[in-house]
């Protein structure tokens, strides 16, 4: 079971909060192929990413961050030059697998 553990929305990089991210985890017993799978900020419907082809091995966690690549977190990152999550409202992150369906979905506050 492959879902969103917690939205880091408050960065302290700079204004454009690059540091901001968002962590998914597999929590199930199974391998689980991302290519193709969603992340968005429910709010605006916007930004979007979209899994490369990779792989989600059981207790392992992945962080996808606003605008810096941690390789040690799985290296991945909206690329995006401004903050996505608000820090002054509250905000929802949501998971879509490879065919459109809700797989997780986290609000915050609070975050991680």
């Amino acid at each position: 079971m492959v879902r969103i553990v917690c939205v880091f929305f408050d960065g302290e990089a700079s204004r454009a909060e690059p540091d901001e991210y968002v962590e998914i985890t597999n929590a199930g017993r199974a391998s689980q192929a991302l290519a193709g799978w969603r992340l968005l900020d429910v709010a605006d419907g916007r930004p979007e990413f979209v899994f490369p082809a990779r792989t989600l091995d059981p207790g392992e966690t992945i962080r996808v961050y606003t605008n810096e690549a941690h390789p040690e977190w799985g290296g991945f990152s909206f690329g995006r030059g401004s903050a996505i999550w608000s820090n002054s409202a509250p905000d929802e992150a949501v998971l879509y697998d490879e065919n459109g369906a809700l797989v997780s979905r986290k609000s915050y506050p609070p975050g991680c």
